[in-house]
């Protein structure tokens, strides 16, 4: 199979507005380098990760919520660590999912690979360096927002399902997120309250808490809550709802801002708080004596084990979880796909169709 050599990718030029977000056609396309392989990529997502680190949301001298200045970026968001693991060398390819096909393979690496469907494991710990650094494909490297994009060979996973790309290319970020989540909080068949249910992450969780046996109250606005029963939600609370106190043995919380000692208020004696995300604000108050009064567990949660995506594709394969896919964009629409995610008036995930 001969490559070109150059490829279509919509680029991120630095910090800031959507028009940070560049379209090109003479990228050059990425040299497979040992132990790598290189991915025809098929499609791609839109992830609030993405908006956030074009935005600069993650510089600790940004204290709003995530859709304040999503399509201006911040002001006083700074390139030191803008990134959410500090700071980016731009240009950068954004895309922190990714399903498509192997077109070549580097050194060390079985060519049988080739012709393989893969799914990219979005986060992953580089070999060799410190065991809590981590990379996410499409921040600390170039990701799916291209037609084409490299990764060690271990993290690329061999998928076996009957979806499409853009089907499958919903399922990495959200789903290992949630997953992870969910594992770190070691829930079992027990109940559990999701904030941001209507979501990616949201609405994966509901399905994996479902999966375990949990028993799901799902966070959400009246509109959405049909399609979340239909997920597996077994109770909806309207955003403005009072909480029950003391009503939940979990609270997988993606959303922070002014409600927040509210979860810990619904939370019961040796309850557990996991969050990955806090769209309406991440600054907000704790009363220490909730936490110790009712020996509450606070957990953070961003590095997972290797085996989070693996179960992950595991369940795919199996059908036990499903794509909740809102709309389809092609990739040089990237910027109307950004704006229609930021009105938050889909369920689950917007897809990014690269191929073709």
């Amino acid at each position: 199979m001969t490559l070109p050599d150059k490829m279509k990718a919509m680029v991120l030029t630095g910090h800031g507005g959507l028009d940070r977000l560049q379209w090109r056609e003479d990228v050059p396309v990425p040299r497979v380098r040992a132990g790598e392989v290189l991915i025809r990529v098929g499609a791609s997502a839109v992830n609030n990760t993405d908006v956030n680190t074009r935005t600069g949301w993650y510089s600790k001298a940004v204290r709003g919520d995530t859709n304040s200045a999503a399509t201006t970026g911040y002001d006083g968001a700074s390139d030191t660590d803008g990134g959410w693991s500090g700071a980016l060398s731009f240009p950068r390819i954004q895309g922190a999912d990714c399903c498509g096909e192997i077109v070549a393979v580097g050194n060390g690496v079985d060519t049988a690979r080739i012709g393989e469907r893969v799914l990219v494991r979005p986060m992953y710990r580089p070999e060799g360096g410190d065991e809590d650094a981590l990379v996410t494909f499409g921040s600390e490297r170039d990701g799916g927002f291209a037609e084409y994009a490299t990764i060690g060979a271990g993290n690329a996973l061999r998928i076996d399902s009957p979806l499409s790309d853009v089907e499958l290319a919903s399922f990495p970020c959200a789903f290992s997120t949630a997953e992870g989540m969910i594992q770190r909080a070691r829930l079992g068949a027990e109940r559990m309250l999701i904030t941001g249910a209507s979501g990616g992450v949201g609405s994966a969780a509901v399905q994996l808490a479902r999966r375990r046996g949990a028993h799901v109250t799902a966070v959400t606005s009246p509109a959405k809550a049909d399609e979340l029963r239909a997920l597996g939600a077994d109770a909806i609370l309207h955003r403005d709802e009072a909480l029950p106190e003391g009503g939940f043995d979990v609270v997988l919380d993606l959303v922070g801002g002014p409600r927040w000692p509210k979860l810990l208020d619904a939370l019961a004696v040796r309850g557990r708080y996991v969050t990955s995300g806090a769209i309406a604000g991440p600054i907000v108050e704790l009363d220490l004596r909730t936490l110790y009064l009712k020996d509450l567990t606070l957990i953070g949660s961003t590095r997972q084990e290797p085996s989070v995506f693996t179960d992950l594709v595991g369940y795919i394969e199996r059908g036990e979880i499903r794509p909740v896919l809102a709309a389809t964009y092609k990739l040089h629409q990237l910027r109307a796909a950004q704006e229609a995610f930021l009105e938050k008036a889909h369920m689950g995930k917007i897809g990014i169709e690269i191929a073709g």
